[in-house]
């Protein structure tokens, strides 16, 4: 007989704090696959009965088979509109899928590529200056590790430099404004939803005007073979959809990889110290930071015939979750789960999804930028510490837990 949970893992306030550890460590101990009860989500509605999965082996073992859980109908436990189904990255199976996947791909042209290390290092450069002529005394969250992945998928995207400002405003709202514990309402999300679709359509009659070297160009003038062999463009809910996902999925969870590392370094000092001396361990704290931060909470799947996972029974058509964060801490697979080791090896977490068709995209890119931001950090900074109480916004759905303010004080290494 499964275990059942006798909390609601979708309450929010669980998360004020960030990522509650200890109490999935009490569950992993009940067994790596549990019953949740039905619940409401806000703004999303009720949901049914759903499995909570939150050992490593049946996380990375759902995620890898997307034949037995389809991820049709999205990562929120309350799945997508009808509409929605099928035709975002996040919302479809392959050959659907690979179709999607592959016109983002081709956006990443070989000139594009080429330039991305220098734009990573030259905003990370800016950033940081920023932060010197503030003193070192900065909220780490909002002046840098939201600045650089913002700057870079607006690059990538193709937003001019002009806009750039207002858009990340809005964008920012979007995501925020679903989290019940701010001052933002589902008014103030559907006015800033609204605005963003507004754009991506504009933007995209200006690159079918003048097309650029960027994946929103790509995406606009994409001849898209669909399901029964006909062809054409992408619908403007497929666009709208394409710009939401890459504006804050492509920014949002390098973001939390970026102020989880920074945290994690300052409650560590020895390892920030053991980094500065022994740069080559560069590769192995990437991984480390993104094991650590592990930016995306859960994605929800739907089981599409009967299995046995982790020794429970799972039914075609029940809903499941697979819990990242825990996954990454599961003591069976990680040693001292709990210590932030920058040499550590292996290393296998499934902060992008543990392999398979829906591995993350921007995988390559993130670990780019978390590597790119900390090299810099430890050249220019002596000392990290953490000032003040860092807050979190969790949106409704839990899919992320992202550290929302983090006050610091970056010593530069010629202040001591």
């Amino acid at each position: 007989m499964p275990a059942t949970i006798d909390v609601d893992l979708t309450d929010s306030s669980l998360y004020l704090r960030g990522f509650p550890h200890e109490l999935f460590t009490e569950l992993r101990r009940r067994g790596p696959v549990l019953r949740h009860g039905p619940t409401t989500l806000p703004d999303r509605g009720a949901t049914g009965d759903f499995w909570v999965l939150v050992s490593h082996p049946v996380v990375q073992q759902a995620n890898r088979d997307w034949e037995t859980f389809s991820a049709l109908h999205g990562p929120s436990i309350v799945g997508v509109p009808g509409d929605h189904v099928g035709h975002t990255l996040v919302a479809s199976d392959p050959p659907e899928h690979t179709r999607l996947r592959r016109l983002i791909s081709a956006g990443f042209t070989p000139r594009m590529v080429s330039k991305l290390d220098e734009q990573i290092a030259a905003y990370t450069t800016q950033i940081l200056d920023h932060v010197i002529e503030c003193g070192g005394e900065v909220d780490f969250v909002r002046e840098v590790a939201y600045q650089l992945p913002m700057q870079m998928i607006a690059e990538i995207v193709g937003i001019p430099d002009a806009d750039r400002p207002h858009i990340f405003s809005v964008i920012d709202t979007t995501f925020r404004s679903s989290d019940p514990h701010n001052d933002l309402t589902p008014a103030d999300n559907l006015s800033a939803s609204i605005e963003l679709y507004e754009y991506a359509q504009a933007l995209g009659e200006e690159k079918r005007r003048d097309p650029q070297d960027d994946v929103w160009s790509t995406l606009v003038l994409a001849d898209l073979e669909h399901g029964d062999g006909e062809h054409g463009e992408l619908s403007h809910t497929e666009l709208d959809m394409f710009f939401l996902i890459l504006s804050i999925a492509g920014s949002e969870t390098t973001r939390n990889a970026l102020s989880a590392g920074l945290a994690a370094f300052a409650d560590n000092p020895a390892e920030f110290e053991r980094l500065r001396r022994e740069p080559g361990l560069m590769d192995s704290a990437t991984d480390e930071i993104i094991r650590w931060a592990s930016p995306v909470t859960m994605f929800a799947r739907d089981a599409t015939r009967d299995i046995e996972l982790g020794g429970v029974k799972i039914s075609s058509g029940d809903r499941i979750t697979m819990w990242y964060p825990s996954a990454n801490r599961d003591e069976d697979v990680f040693e001292n789960s709990f210590s932030f080791d920058i040499a550590r090896r292996p290393n296998p977490h499934v902060s992008f999804g543990g392999g398979g068709v829906h591995y993350c995209l921007g995988a390559s890119l993130a670990r780019r930028e978390v590597r790119t931001m900390f090299e810099h950090i430890c050249a220019r900074f002596s000392r990290l510490e953490i000032t003040g109480p860092a807050s979190y916004c969790t949106p409704g759905d839990v899919i992320a837990v992202t550290a929302d303010h983090l006050p610091v004080r970056m010593t530069p290494r010629s202040a001591g």
